[in-house]
């Protein structure tokens, strides 16, 4: 056993006596040179030295980076250990030991530079060119703390929370959250779900009342768990105490009216915690669930019929229980349909041109107030109907301006907020209109004397016209008895001269002058006579020949 390692530890031990040898004398240059050989026959060397000289490396390597510094002889009684004697017996060789051949040097030499050369290889190994390797990817962080946890609501076996998305999220993005709760004055804290939660909202269920309890949310993604976000304060699973309240709707707190059939749904909510009991009754008596549904909820209740009758009008009256605590509220429901008839309907009395009426409130007014009446009547020989009052609130009326000789029939109407009655109450009598006697003496008129002597109410006009072109001279003239008109050309009487047309009518004479030539020119008159006296009216006409364009003179 000692003979195997003595030379591993001789080798190792040969290289700093050796560079100390080289150190003295820097004569030898040139050695360097040999010792190429030396270190390429080192991995063949290697294995024959054994498994142990890799790992010497290190340490042969080391003294040749330190400078060389002289040995100690160890004392002759002393036993050295091996690393040690062969320093000493590199320090007593003689200075011909650099004289040797060469042979002899390179064995040693392979033998103590056969780690250095490993050691080379590898140092020189990471300077061989290698293939680009992908960016790592980036690291995996994980977010935030959930921000702004508070309680939203709790009763005696679970509380709900809410809380808000971590502000910092990350490239890894959010998976879910984690609820953590543990009992106060402990720090066991144990997850409430299974799964991940993905919304920020969550109810803790299944808590045992009177427990105080820390309550604290993680935020979790492929970087891992975020820092909690935790209640300040432990949590009592306890109702909260809540005194009811009915919240009547503004439409319920007047008189809530309805027809008669129609369904009838109203919602009145309300609040309180724990959970209040709601009772209902109508005029102080318990409901007839058999008309009336109610539909409790645990915000609201809702009463529902499907359709409604008169028999459902009433005083409601809600009440809300918690604990000692109540509350009451109540509302009217009116259920009304179209009055009837008035019950009766009389003619009081007949004079002149008037007839006095009087009636009487219908029995059944339709569950609410009449607010007003129709009166109507017929003529007997025509038997139609016609208004002649409506939205009238008395119950007597006077019936003016019937026509004398008839005989007339009345009826009336009742009203209410719903409408008017389907049927009337017709007066049992008739009122007849008799004709009175009168003496009519027509005024007496002094006539007037309308004769007078005919005059021109509008004169005659010069007119300019033209060769072959028919033209007309008018002029109005008034006279009682009616004057006798004759037209006149030059002091001349035209008579019944084909050439010329004349029309008098309603005072109104005109003369028609047919074609006129040009010897039709001259002064016209028109003269008006009667037994009273004449008047006349001339004018003059020119007639004027056409114009000739130049291409027809030539």
């Amino acid at each position: 056993m000692p003979s195997k390692p003595a030379p591993i530890k001789k080798a190792a031990n040969k290289e700093p006596a050796k560079k100390e040898e080289k150190a003295a004398e820097p004569e030898p240059a040139p050695e360097p040179a040999p010792e190429a050989a030396p270190a390429e026959a080192a991995p063949a060397e290697a294995p024959v030295e054994g498994e142990a000289a890799p790992a010497e490396a290190a340490p042969a390597e080391a003294p040749a980076a330190e400078e060389p510094k002289p040995p100690t002889p160890p004392p002759a009684d002393a036993e050295a250990p091996a690393p040690e004697e062969t320093p000493a017996a590199a320090a007593e060789a003689p200075a011909d030991a650099a004289a040797a051949p060469a042979t002899e040097e390179a064995a040693p030499a392979a033998d103590g530079e056969a780690p250095a050369a490993d050691a080379e290889a590898a140092e020189a190994a990471p300077e061989e060119p290698k293939a680009p390797s992908p960016p790592p990817p980036p690291p995996k962080e994980p977010t935030s703390a959930p921000l702004d946890m508070f309680i939203e609501d709790k009763n005696d076996t679970s509380v709900t929370i809410i809380w808000s998305q971590p502000e910092t999220i990350g490239n890894t993005g959010l998976d879910g959250y984690t609820i953590e709760i543990a009992k106060d004055g402990t720090e066991d804290w144990k997850a409430v779900n299974e799964d991940l939660q993905k919304s920020c909202r969550y109810v803790i269920k299944n808590q045992t009342t009177g427990d105080r309890l820390k309550i604290r949310v993680v935020a979790v993604n492929a970087g891992g768990r975020s820092p909690p976000c935790t209640l300040p304060e432990a949590v009592l699973v306890k109702e909260v105490a809540d005194r009811p309240k009915v919240r009547m709707p503004r439409f319920l707190r007047q008189r809530y009216v309805a027809s008669v059939g129609a369904k009838i749904n109203l919602t009145i909510p309300f609040t309180g915690k724990p959970k209040p009991v709601v009772s209902w009754t109508k005029d102080s008596q318990p409901l007839d669930t058999k008309r009336v549904n109610i539909r409790t909820s645990d915000r609201d209740s809702i009463v529902f019929i499907r359709a409604a009758e008169r028999d459902d009008s009433g005083v409601y009256e809600m009440c809300v229980k918690v604990d000692d605590f109540e509350d009451k509220a109540q509302f009217i429901l009116q259920i009304v349909e179209l009055p009837g008839p008035p019950a009766s309907l009389k003619i009081v009395d007949t004079w002149g041109f008037n007839v006095a009426l009087e009636w009487t409130p219908p029995k059944d007014n339709g569950n609410t107030e009449i607010t007003g009446y129709t009166i109507q009547k017929a003529d007997k020989k025509t038997g139609d109907w016609f208004t002649v009052m409506e939205h009238y609130h008395r119950m007597n009326a006077t019936i003016s301006d019937l026509i004398m000789g008839n005989t007339y029939n009345f009826r009336a109407f009742s009203e209410n907020k719903c409408g008017i009655s389907e049927s009337a109450i017709v007066a049992k009598q008739e009122a007849k209109i008799l004709k009175t006697g009168i003496d009519y003496k027509p005024p007496e008129y002094k006539e007037r004397d309308f004769n007078e002597a005919p005059k021109f109410t509008t004169s005659l006009n010069d007119r300019a016209t033209t060769v072959g072109y028919s033209t007309k001279l008018l002029c109005s003239v008034r006279g009682s008895p009616k004057p006798k008109v004759q037209w006149m050309k030059n002091q001349m009487i035209i008579g019944d001269d084909p050439k010329y047309r004349q029309i008098c009518v309603q005072g109104i004479c005109s003369l028609e002058i047919r074609k006129p030539g040009n010897f039709d020119g001259g002064v016209y008159s028109c003269k008006a006579k009667n037994d009273h006296g004449e008047a006349t009216v001339s004018c003059k006409l020119e007639v004027k020949q056409p114009a000739v364009a130049d291409a027809d003179k030539k």
